[in-house]
């Protein structure tokens, strides 16, 4: 029974490899997903001298299959929790693949400055030296923190904290496989005690203009990926499937070559957002360098990496469809 004096959390589970088991024991495969969220606080009861945790099971799968109407209901219940005054803060486990979307999302539209944590492992539940306990142990104790408030929503994994905004997946194997793409960690986490750095310093959670209410699906953005000899077709292919923003994953600079270039002018004169992003992994998409984005009616992606481009242009055409107004929304968020 955990001590009534301690901080209460609401941990929302997702599934993903923390709660992963393997086929059997001789094979590296694994079903994400099979445990549920009571078998893994089970394996780590060291928990209870940190919170007391109230558990609420929202899906269960792979964070490849990860989807928007997932998301919305994801933030609606962690705004519930968060509303709680009993609450002091969530946890929700989370599969990596998709993590650095649902955790910007998340960043983009709860609002509260109560600590929000995602976490998730790289292995499964029943493998050799698994990761998820640990993991799972050092998330709690960051939401238990009062220090955790006001820092918009973070990840936790391999000892690290990490900003939303600023967190990547960026190795398909190791345990290590996020990175903070510009700014660096939020702090670490040894064993349960927090090492707090900076705090962020684009606007999120309680700051945050996007809201939810009413929303029941999120405009259709496309991201499509720039390569040596790219022609227009994917382009096309996008804007005739519905597409209502596009994110383009260019080359350096994001940068396109010509043909793909004018299929994108087009589709920016026929209303359709356009967001120039960068496959490279790191560094700042900048506005006319090579591209005349203002000629042409682009938006340039700033810090974010295409799938968080991509989150950020969903959310922004709930509000705007103007150029100049999404680009704002890109260089505030």
């Amino acid at each position: 029974m955990a001590d009534p004096t301690l901080p209460r959390l609401r941990l929302l589970a997702t599934g993903g490899t923390i709660a992963g088991a393997q086929t059997s024991p001789a094979q590296r495969g694994y079903r994400a997903a099979a445990f549920s969220m009571e078998a893994l606080l089970a394996a780590v009861p060291q928990v209870a001298a940190l919170a007391q945790l109230e558990v609420e099971q929202v899906a269960a799968l792979g964070s490849q299959d990860m989807d928007e109407a997932t998301w919305l209901k994801l933030a609606a219940r962690t705004q519930a929790a968060l509303d709680d005054d009993g609450i002091a803060g969530a946890v929700i486990t989370h599969g990596t693949d998709t993590m650095e979307e649902t955790a910007f999302f998340l960043n983009l539209t709860v609002r509260s400055e109560k600590p929000v944590v995602l976490v998730g492992a790289m292995r499964p539940a029943t493998a050799i030296s698994a990761d998820g306990p640990m993991n799972l142990y050092n998330a709690i104790a960051v939401a238990a923190q009062p220090a955790g408030r006001g820092r918009g929503v973070l990840v936790v994994a391999n000892d690290e904290i990490h900003f939303a905004r600023e967190v990547a997946k960026t190795n398909t194997t190791q345990v290590g496989t996020f990175r903070a793409t510009h700014r660096g960690l939020a702090g670490l986490v040894n064993a349960g005690r927090l090492h707090l750095y900076g705090p962020p310093v684009r606007r999120h959670t309680w700051h945050s203009e996007f809201g939810l209410a009413g929303v029941t699906a999120l405009p259709r953005v496309e991201i499509v990926y720039a390569y040596a000899g790219m022609g227009r077709d994917l382009v096309d292919a996008a804007v005739r499937a519905g597409a209502r923003g596009l994110v383009i994953a260019g080359v350096g600079d994001g940068n396109v070559g010509a043909a793909a270039l004018a299929a994108c002018a087009e589709a920016a004169k026929a209303g359709v957002a356009v967001v120039r992003a960068s496959r490279t992994g790191g560094g700042v998409v900048e506005r006319n360098i090579e591209i005349d984005d203002d000629a042409l009616g682009f938006v340039a992606a700033d810090e974010l990496n295409p799938a968080k481009a991509r989150v950020l242009l969903q959310l922004g055409l709930t509000r705007t469809r103007e150029p100049r107004a999404l680009q704002e929304l890109f260089f505030t968020y």
